[in-house]
């Protein structure tokens, strides 16, 4: 009886999930067609639901790279200082219900059912998109579960993005890299005006950077909002850290926030957060190392800035030889990240299951005028299982280049 009941409910919650990517469709999936910028939409759809937004305490975080990482260093500090930590990120790996979690804890299956149901009875004069009904469905799951403080990350830009409907205790704005300029812009500045719109009037600002290029855009609009704005990098923190490697500068950025909404910090809270990181946010897929002898290592780092910082914190033993598997989405420039991976790697292409990845054809293409690829593959697990045997103890398999490769992995 219970073997059956569980099979109903599963096959509920697959037909809600496949209602939601069908009917709406997600950028996640679509790509620039499913763009639709805005806040008009999303508060008519919020209102059908008594306005979750104004009930809550959210964090803000917005930025190119580092902002799905920030937000789970936050949620992980937060959970150890005993709060009840709503967490909203985007995209989801494995799983729709990722994207919205309650101390690390993945959203009730049969919330996200009954909450697909009552979209469809409401009479809209428009079709809410994937990320605005997602939205939707994590703030009222918030408030539902009574979460003493929501950190949210922001779709796409930030300007115009869904989540900047909130009026948050504080904003953060971890860095500004070229990404999706067919939405935000063409240069680092003209992308971080898009960033700066979740400036608010009088909330406080924290920008994870100092860049030359997009400095002046922060300050102009915080004073503009007459808000304090505060550089995390130039910060001092009230208890000394060792902060180097991957993560470092979101690690801090996360702290320095914090720190703003007077939140006490010392080493034994860092530490807890850091070794429960998973535990308490779900973070996975950057620099996740799975296996060992030799290592593979899954990264989700999807665009110049990101690849640079994973590359750097990549630590290689003597004579060890590194092979990367890369794949990418059909919008982003391949060959230009290519020339990011040392010469002395052997690199692989592949594709994966998102339609929104670079074809076959097209990946063998590039490996025809690029001297340095050895090898196309079809499908990411069918590499590995290739791959792994070629390697010496010592060696290491990177997987890099997208969420969605990343989410063909099988565990």
């Amino acid at each position: 009886m219970y073997s059956t009941l569980f099979k109903l409910k599963l096959n509920k919650y697959e037909e809600s999930i496949d209602w939601l990517f069908e009917q709406f469709p997600s950028y996640q999936f679509k790509g620039a067609s499913a763009y639709k910028p805005g806040l008009e939409n999303t508060l008519s759809l919020l209102q059908s639901f008594d306005n979750p937004q104004e009930k809550l305490k959210f964090i803000h975080v917005a930025g190119t790279n580092g902002k799905g990482s920030t937000c789970s260093f936050l949620t992980s500090l937060l959970v150890e200082k005993g709060e009840k930590v709503g967490l909203f990120t985007s995209p989801h790996i494995y799983d729709f219900r990722e994207r919205i979690r309650v101390n690390g804890i993945e959203i009730d299956q049969a919330f996200v059912i009954d909450f697909c149901e009552k979209i469809k009875q409401i009479e809209l004069n428009f079709s809410p998109s994937f990320f605005e009904i997602t939205l939707a469905m994590a703030l009222c799951y918030f408030q539902q579960e009574k979460f003493s403080i929501v950190v949210l990350e922001t779709g796409l830009g930030g300007r115009l993005d869904a989540t900047n409907v909130v009026q948050p205790l504080i904003s953060v704005i971890t860095n500004i890299g070229i990404d999706h300029t067919q939405f935000l812009g063409e240069t680092l500045e003209a992308i971080a005006i898009e960033k700066a719109g979740i400036i608010k009037k009088e909330i406080p600002v924290v920008i994870g950077e100092r860049q030359i290029e997009t400095t002046s855009v922060f300050e102009k609009k915080a004073q503009e909002q007459n808000a304090s704005i505060t550089f995390a990098q130039e910060f001092h923190l009230p208890i000394e850290l060792n902060l180097v490697g991957y993560q470092s500068k979101n690690l801090k950025t996360a702290l320095v926030t914090l720190s703003l909404l007077s939140y006490s910090i010392d080493e034994k809270l860092v530490e807890k957060a850091l070794k429960n990181l998973r535990r308490n946010s779900g973070l996975f897929g950057r620099m996740e190392i799975v296996q060992k002898n030799p290592t593979l290592i899954l990264d989700v780092s999807h665009n110049k800035e990101g690849i640079e910082a994973t590359l750097k914190s990549l630590k290689l033993s003597e004579n060890a030889k590194l092979t990367i598997l890369f794949g990418a989405s059909q919008d982003k420039a391949i060959e230009e990240m290519l020339t990011l991976f040392p010469k002395n790697a052997e690199i692989h292409l592949c594709t994966f299951k998102n339609e929104r990845s670079q074809t076959f054809e097209r990946l063998q293409e590039i490996k025809e005028s690029n001297l340095n690829i050895k090898a196309v593959h079809q499908e990411v697990n069918q590499a590995i299982k290739q791959l792994l045997p070629t390697l010496n103890k010592q060696d290491t398999l990177l997987i890099i280049g997208s969420f969605f490769l990343i989410s063909d992995v099988e565990a």
